[in-house]
């Protein structure tokens, strides 16, 4: 592949790595494209580094959900909060750009959680629980996103 080819698809999966940590764009799937145009086409032997970067990264979404899960079930703390955290960061993205996000997902949460147990502390609690099992969940997938990237850099410009 030429060196601008190359570069283009450094680029986009940087901006998958961006979409990782800023759940705006579907990152894993960014990065996952990218690496198979470029083994499209260069061909041969990087098909074997696009399956393992497929594993890195098939793996990171499995063990995301199953780690925030149990961490979830752990502290008591349904998926409801979630799905309100999700819904109201969504909203918080347009209303305040960027950080809306993050604060639309713990007042969400923390809303869910309060209604339920109709207790502010709880809520609160509930909140920093949901919170904490989303950051885990993107360190998780951070770690494949990279793991994957890292070998295609390698691969890329090294071989």
């Amino acid at each position: 592949m030429p060196f601008a080819g190359e570069l283009v698809v450094a680029a986009i999966i940087f901006i998958g790595l961006c979409g990782v940590v800023l759940p705006v764009l579907p990152g894993l799937i960014l990065i996952l494209g990218a690496i198979a145009v470029w083994a499209f086409v260069v061909g041969g032997w990087a098909w074997l580094v696009f399956a393992i970067a497929a594993g890195f990264l098939g793996t990171a979404a499995i063990v995301k959900y199953l780690v925030a899960n149990k961490s979830m079930k752990d502290s008591g703390v349904p998926g409801a909060a979630v799905i309100a955290g999700g819904l109201l960061g969504i909203v918080g993205f347009f209303v305040i750009p960027v950080v809306g996000l993050i604060i639309g997902f713990v007042l969400g949460a923390f809303l869910a959680e309060w209604w339920r147990l109709k207790d502010v502390r709880g809520g609160w609690n509930g909140a920093v629980a949901a919170t904490k099992a989303a950051g885990l969940a993107m360190i998780i997938e951070l770690a494949g996103a990279l793991l994957a990237a890292s070998l295609w850099l390698g691969a890329a410009f090294v071989f």
